[in-house]
């Protein structure tokens, strides 16, 4: 079981004046608020933003009001967050690149199979999971750069939908000795992102990891059976040391998971029947057999349809604003029926519709350095249309100034500038061959 271990920091007086306090907090949502692109962290093992939030971790800055914001290009060690900003997704939360021995919080691990639980505030369709470490000789009082890290994913998982609002892989971890740090990374499909957590972790030495599964949960039984949800219950599972939580199944597919012994199920389609099975997971991600399995079917929609869906939730910018386009991301609606659509409105004027199980579209086609307001509504198959999502405001930035490509023959000089995988950069002084990026001699241009 994973437990934590405090570094020697002393006594930490917090004292704050409660106007200062309600001011900061207010800043701090109205930030994120603009913002709007909180989504997911990893929770166990609690990564460093997620023990800022808690408390745990002092002095983090403005992440403690959202730990789900790590966010930055995905295509980690080839892009991603730049060396020395790994840990706060390039910067925007700066304290949590400062690195040392000592600064951070530490979550006890052992080598060998570990469970790694997300929390998604806003699921996304998603092409990977993948998790890195430091190599054993990394510097610890150095920053993170790509040069602590085994660049070879110990665990990869490709992922092909959109997960829940909790989300689990189970990964043998390397061996390794003493304080390490893990990099989990979410990649998300059809746009350019990917989320950044790091896991502060103590191997401990244990000769003895946990290699013992729990018992399967027993007794499993559906209540309170709907249109689309229904109640799944179970007995407790047990195990030598402690389960931690349990994945709910519909055949062979985790559609849940909690660590309580009931959960209501959500989002179900009218008329339909489904197979559940429950298996426990302990904190080394030991996982038990499956339950006996319950099989219901919900009820039918009985009359006509005239309920319309619940409104989008949580329609944010998804991805990089450019003078033409705009990525946008909603959560799904509830229906009694099912989804079907979804209308894209760019003011008044619809400018797409999508299918119900699309959450994601890029308005294209827009101009320059221009304002726009976007909502986003939820249609039935009786063509019931939802009241509109919350409304996002946007201004595309001016176009773009590009430069000739750069060509590895080419000799530059001081000044010169270029153009590599759509950033702006301008040289130093004179180089051939040396690519933009990776080198010195080059600078971004703003």
């Amino acid at each position: 079981m994973s437990t934590l271990s405090f570094p020697n920091s002393g006594l930490i007086k917090k004292v704050f004046a409660g106007g200062l306090l309600m001011t900061l907090a207010f800043m701090a949502l109205f930030l994120f608020e603009s913002k709007a692109s909180a989504h997911g962290y990893v929770s166990n093992p609690s990564s460093r933003a997620d023990l800022c939030a808690r408390g745990i971790n002092t002095n983090c800055g403005l992440i403690i009001y959202e730990p789900y914001s790590l966010e930055a290009a995905k295509g980690f060690p080839a892009a991603g967050p730049a060396d020395g900003k790994i840990a706060s997704a390039n910067g925007l939360f700066a304290p949590l690149d400062q690195q040392s021995e000592t600064r951070w919080t530490k979550v006890n691990i052992s080598p060998g199979q570990t469970t790694f639980d997300w929390k998604l505030k806003v699921p996304h369709a998603t092409a990977s999971w993948k998790y890195y470490i430091t190599k054993q000789d990394w510097d610890p009082n150095a920053p993170l750069t790509r040069a602590s890290f085994d660049l070879t994913p110990f665990c990869n998982v490709p992922y092909k939908g959109t997960p829940s609002n909790t989300y689990s892989d189970t990964c043998n971890v390397p061996n390794r000795t003493g304080y390490q740090v893990i990099l989990a990374v979410w990649e998300i499909a059809d746009t350019g992102n990917a989320f950044y957590n790091v896991i502060d972790v103590n191997f401990s030495g244990d000769g003895n990891p946990d290699t013992t599964a729990p018992t399967a949960p027993t007794g499993v039984t559906a209540s309170n059976v709907a249109t689309t949800s229904a109640t799944i219950s179970w007995n407790a599972a047990t195990d030598n040391v402690g389960v931690t939580n349990y994945r709910i199944f519909n055949g062979s597919t985790q559609i849940a998971s909690t660590s309580a012994l009931n959960y209501n199920l959500t989002g179900l389609t009218p008329n339909t029947t489904y197979n559940i099975t429950v298996k426990a997971v302990d904190a080394a991600g030991n996982v038990s057999p499956a339950s006996n399995s319950v099989s219901f079917t919900t009820q039918a929609v009985e009359g006509p349809d005239t309920q319309a869906p619940s409104a989008p939730t949580s329609l944010h910018v998804m991805g990089t604003i450019t003078s033409t386009t705009v990525p946008l991301m909603w959560n799904a609606s509830t229906d009694n029926v099912g989804v079907t659509g979804y209308q894209v409105f760019q003011g008044s004027t619809l400018v797409a519709t999508v299918s119900g199980s699309t959450l994601e579209y890029t308005v294209i086609g827009l101009s320059p350095n221009t304002p726009y307001s976007f909502t986003v509504k939820a249609v039935d198959a009786a063509g019931n249309v939802s009241v509109a999502s919350n409304i996002v405001n946007v201004t595309t930035p001016s176009a773009p100034v590009t430069y000739p490509a750069w060509d590895a023959s080419t000799v530059y000089v001081g000044g010169s500038k270029v153009t590599y995988n759509g950033v702006n950069y301008e040289a130093k002084w004179w180089t051939l061959g040396e690519t933009p990026g990776g080198a010195d001699v080059w600078k971004v241009i703003p």
